[in-house]
């Protein structure tokens, strides 16, 4: 973050969504940018799977499958950009404080 600059209080939980999920679908290496903006951060998870992340709609029962509703539930917006030839790239876009 630049100096100055509050973090979103969600930031953390977010990136370890995205980056939980490269490792347990994915199961190649990962890489997390995060970049801020005037008024947001965009995170973006790079893997090199071509397999595209699906939002679930898990059971109150069920153990997991909740990454992607805590990402959506928590960010602007969200997203996945296929990278021709290297897999992926998912990305979310969160509100800067004030």
């Amino acid at each position: 973050m630049e100096r100055g600059t509050t973090a979103p209080p969600d930031l953390e939980l977010v990136v370890s969504e995205l980056a939980a999920n490269a490792v347990r679908h994915a199961r190649t290496r990962y890489q997390v940018t995060i970049e801020v903006g005037a008024d947001a951060v965009v995170v973006e998870v790079h893997d090199e799977s071509r397999a595209l992340p699906e939002r679930r709609d898990p059971r109150p029962t069920d153990g997991g499958g909740r990454g992607l509703m805590i990402v959506e539930a928590l960010s602007r917006r969200w997203g996945v950009r296929p990278v021709a030839g290297d897999g992926k790239t998912v990305w979310a876009e969160l509100a800067l404080p004030g």
